[in-house]
């Protein structure tokens, strides 16, 4: 995904990921095309290119040959909440009695749900809760048909902050992600975070996460899930340094970041 400005007549783009190079079967071959074409022009016209993390930039150095010295990393930020969460009875509504693993996001094969709902078919008494849209049907579908997983598709605020504040664990199985939001407002809401060691996860988490290697089998990941859920003092660390990480991620920074290669661009 790329964002561009042209302040008199100099170009900054902004490039967010490149998951249609590194997962192009998730995109329609419009999609791709257009993609691809904004970002080789972007390429050939910026002399400054902006990438949301250090992943992104290396992508752009490896799929598209760009020069490092002419990317900027400026990593984006997170609003502290400012929604209260709905009222507690809503899960009951839902059917959510007992201990849940939250994964926010679109419900498709890069974001890997499958993986997650493996490794908690695993464990006794845990239930799967994605909150997202259902882009893909299909695997929707697949995973509602478990007894272990609760499928709600896109949620308002309110909600998302009862679920965030309900979970016993917040899971990250992405293949790819160019930042990963999803980490970083769990860790502000000082919840334990169990991420793929994949593309920008743990540049964003640090050690603050939990980590898991995409290729792991659902055993693997089933235990690193059991170790966030059970371990009461790895638990209260990790919220503690969560919140501490994510308070090192603000807005703020990210649009003094942005000013700067700005300023740069225009003296150049």
């Amino acid at each position: 995904m790329v964002a561009g400005a042209a302040p008199a007549g100099k170009v900054l783009t902004v490039v967010h990921d490149l998951a249609f190079e590194r997962h192009p079967d998730a995109y329609s071959f419009t999609d791709r095309t257009y993609l691809r074409l904004t970002t080789r022009w972007a390429v050939a016209r910026c002399r400054l290119l902006i990438a949301v993390s250090e992943s992104t930039k290396q992508d752009l150095v490896e799929a598209y040959g760009v020069a490092p010295e002419r990317i900027r990393v400026v990593p984006l930020g997170i609003s502290p909440p400012s929604t209260p969460p709905a009222p507690a009875s809503a899960l009951h509504d839902l059917g959510l009695n007992g201990t849940f693993v939250l994964q926010v996001g679109r419900i498709e094969p890069r974001k890997n749900p499958a993986a997650a709902l493996a490794a908690v078919e695993r464990l006794d008494g845990v239930t799967l809760v994605i909150a997202g849209s259902e882009k893909d049907r299909a695997l929707s579908e697949t995973l509602r048909n478990s007894t272990q997983c609760r499928v709600l598709g896109r949620v308002d605020q309110a909600m998302l902050e009862l679920l965030y504040k309900r979970a016993a664990a917040v899971v990250v199985p992405s293949l790819y992600e160019g930042f990963g939001l999803p980490v970083l407002e769990a860790m502000a809401r000082g919840k334990v975070v169990v991420a793929a060691k994949s593309s920008s996860l743990p540049e964003v988490g640090g050690e603050a996460a939990l980590y898991f290697h995409q290729s792991a089998d659902p055993d693997e990941l089933a235990g690193v899930l059991s170790v966030a859920l059970n371990d009461q003092a790895l638990r209260t660390r990790l919220a503690r340094i969560a919140r501490a990480r994510a308070a090192k991620f603000s807005w703020d920074k990210t649009a003094a970041g942005v000013a700067a290669v700005i300023r740069e661009m225009v003296v150049a």
